[in-house]
């Protein structure tokens, strides 16, 4: 990790106007991220999170505010430098799994040799060489998202979106999607923003926390989560994980946790 700031935003404010209303979604976020940092989002339903994240997709410009990412001597281009992973896996089912990870670099017109050498490397980074050839309906939920997560890092993107990635899927095989996660990230040293509901989940995972509010969303708290890497299952029974959690849970205005 570097200590330069990768991302930052600053007082950024947004608000939709549909129908002739306006709907604030974003009151005041601001945070730094360092690149190779996995940073978690969380809040309650509705409450920002993933506007959030669009701006930071260059999808929505903010209203009021500013929003920085990468190096200025190096513009960033939202279309090349930014890999998506959304709460469903969203393969195409007519194409192989191979086929849907190559889609992005197909779409940006990279070199197609290079691009399935490196697609084929991604599956077996995810756990999935031997499933290039199959389609969607032949994996299991976790299988998909694990081919989501691929198909999202196969044009080398600068940062990572992942939004509620794994809320779908089962305890346990989110419980294993969090072990995968976190390995994943460490190999391909991304920097990435995880939006979830899951207080655990967001201990579990990020070297960082953001705290959103209920909607519209200001920053209740950003803070390092002082837990050693590799974490593993155990270290969700540490009294430090549960001091993060009931932190989160207190933020979230859950006064019995504090």
């Amino acid at each position: 990790m570097t200590t330069e700031p990768f991302i930052a935003l600053a007082n950024v404010r947004k608000t939709y106007r549909t129908g002739g209303r306006e709907h604030l979604a974003v009151s005041d976020v601001s945070m730094t991220v360092a690149a190779g940092e996995m940073v978690s989002l969380v809040g309650p339903s509705g409450c920002g999170k993933t506007t959030v994240l669009k701006m930071l997709a260059g999808l929505h410009a903010p209203d009021a505010g500013t929003v920085r990412i990468g190096n200025a001597a190096v513009p960033f281009d939202p279309g090349r430098d930014v890999g998506m992973v959304f709460q469903q896996a969203l393969l195409l089912k007519w194409r192989t799994i191979l086929a849907n990870v190559l889609l992005p670099a197909e779409i940006i017109g990279l070199p197609v040799k290079a691009s399935r050498e490196r697609a084929r490397d991604l599956l077996q980074m995810v756990g999935l060489g031997g499933y290039a050839d199959r389609h969607p309906q032949e994996l299991s939920g976790g299988m998909q998202q694990r081919a989501a997560i691929a198909r999202a890092l196969v044009h080398d993107p600068k940062l990572v979106l992942m939004d509620e990635p794994f809320g779908a899927l089962d305890a346990l095989t989110r419980d294993q999607m969090n072990l995968e996660m976190l390995r994943i990230w460490r190999e391909s040293g991304k920097t990435i923003l995880f939006v979830t509901h899951s207080i655990p989940e967001a201990v579990f995972l990020g070297s960082h926390c953001a705290v959103l509010t209920a909607g519209p969303a200001r920053m209740a708290q950003y803070f390092a989560i002082d837990l050693p890497f590799p974490r593993t299952i155990a270290s969700k029974t540490s009294p430090e994980f549960g001091a993060y959690a009931r932190r989160i849970y207190g933020l979230l205005g859950f006064d019995e946790a504090a």
